[in-house]
């Protein structure tokens, strides 16, 4: 892990998607079959409005240091890491839950954790997104399923959630243009 992506300058954009591994085929008259193989991560790609070759030179050095994709680092995106409930505490597991689960009792907060916000268990690399609301204490629900076991007491963020990733290709390219702003876009996927 190299490191925390840097939080100025911030994205004008981001295109936010789920990507799922399955195996297809498809018949001559039709006829679909799906299997889904496991496995789900999350990735994303962000642009930043024009910016200066100052503004420019700290995220360009950070990226260089990647070395493509063979680094991971964390970032906080705010258009999709801060919640949108109204939920405050510290929220934490009340019962362990196996790979696969898809839900965990939980207690801690007051208010409402909602359906389609993010969460992360403390011990996970990987990031869910939360399935239905919940108000107070109960049975948080999520997807995908839990990559790896959860414990009784463990602390789930819910808000500012990190994600850790790595660069979506080995090619970074910026474009400078004529009035000598740069112009950069750039793919990340979740690592797990």
């Amino acid at each position: 892990m190299s490191g925390t992506y840097p939080t100025t300058p911030v994205f004008n954009s981001v295109d936010f998607g789920s990507e799922n591994f399955n195996l297809t085929s498809q018949t001559i008259s039709g006829r679909m079959q799906v299997r889904n193989i496991g496995g789900q991560r999350f990735k994303f790609s962000a642009a930043y409005p024009p910016l200066s070759r100052t503004e420019f030179a700290p995220v360009r050095a950070f990226i260089m240091a990647q070395r493509g994709m063979a680094e991971t680092f964390t970032i906080v995106l705010p258009e999709v890491s801060i919640k949108s409930g109204t939920a405050t505490g510290t929220l934490s597991a009340t019962a362990n839950a196996a790979i696969g689960a898809t839900s965990v009792t939980v207690s801690g907060i007051s208010g409402t954790l909602k359906a389609g916000d993010m969460m992360k268990f403390a011990n996970h690399a990987k990031v869910y997104m939360i399935a239905a609301d919940l108000t107070g204490s109960g049975t948080l629900t999520f997807y995908p399923g839990l990559v790896s076991a959860v414990v009784n007491s463990e602390q789930i963020v819910y808000t500012n959630v990190p994600f850790t990733v790595r660069l979506g290709n080995d090619i970074q390219e910026f474009a400078i243009s004529t009035d000598l702003y740069y112009r950069y876009e750039v793919d990340m996927i979740e690592a797990i």
